[in-house]
């Protein structure tokens, strides 16, 4: 048995990681996540960044579930949609997060939902997953969700993911937590909100980008337009599929960590 195979089978992840064009784009992204993490503002300017980056990403993140909202508006204080509240609740919190998301990814769900959806839903319905006949919000238009029953048994799956110490990318994994919060659609109301910030948290904790500086979800709202139709494609359950929605998201991830460089050369011209 190959070197190659042995891993496949030891960490069937390894075979995603695999899927033509992956490989590129994590070195693409990494790249330029690394060149982020090197520059020198961040010697003295690193909350500033990412509490910019985060700001910058709960409003990309709200816009994308139909939301929008300015940045001066944000920064003013003046936020009224149910979407931006969730969505700066998520990024006030995140960070209070990484340390539980791997050991206990239920429970950390359950309050990115609970931060998502506190104006929004009922208070019955904060954190626990969609009962059957539920009504599911699809902003972008993905179709059909599964039934309660499956949606809960994925849950299940992605649970055991996360409490895997695989050894794939980061890049790997939080794109599969992405796209199966996405496919599935957990909760009914917030789901984009809860899985892009669950996407984020992965690469936090998975070391890809442990000070929080890339604004991920601003990547997502650059290439919106390609957002629906990749996760469309990860949904099919196809090799091609899946493997352009990871390529996609790399793709995204490296878009928000060139929003945040903008931000350290804003910092340095002062």
């Amino acid at each position: 048995m190959s070197e190659s195979s042995s891993a496949s089978l030891s960490d069937p992840l390894s075979r995603i990681a695999e899927l033509p064009g992956v490989n590129d784009a994590i070195d693409e992204t990494r790249t330029l996540v690394d060149r982020l993490r090197d520059h020198r503002i961040l010697r003295r300017r690193s909350n500033d960044v990412s509490l910019e980056s985060s700001l910058r990403g709960a409003c990309a993140s709200a816009a994308l579930e139909g939301a929008e909202v300015s940045m001066d508006e944000i920064r003013e204080g003046h936020v009224y949609d149910t979407r931006i509240k969730g969505a700066l609740r998520i990024g006030g919190e995140l960070g209070g997060l990484v340390d539980t998301w791997p050991k206990a990814p239920r429970q950390t769900l359950a309050r990115l939902h609970t931060l998502a959806a506190a104006d929004a839903v009922s208070e019955e319905a904060l954190g626990r997953p969609r009962l059957e006949g539920e009504r599911i919000e699809d902003p972008l238009e993905l179709g059909p969700a599964p039934s309660a029953a499956v949606a809960s048994a994925r849950l299940e799956g992605l649970y055991r993911l996360l409490e895997s110490r695989t050894k794939v990318p980061a890049l790997v994994t939080s794109s599969l937590v992405h796209g199966e919060l996405m496919a599935i659609r957990p909760f009914g109301w917030g789901d984009g909100l809860v899985a892009r910030a669950a996407e984020r948290l992965t690469l936090i904790e998975r070391g890809l980008d442990p000070k929080s500086l890339v604004a991920s979800e601003s990547g997502h709202r650059t290439l919106k337009d390609e957002y629906g139709p990749a996760l469309r494609g990860y949904m099919a359950g196809t090799p091609e599929g899946v493997g352009d929605w990871i390529v996609y998201c790399c793709r995204a991830v490296l878009a928000g960590a060139q929003d945040s460089l903008a931000t350290c050369e804003a910092l340095k011209r002062g």
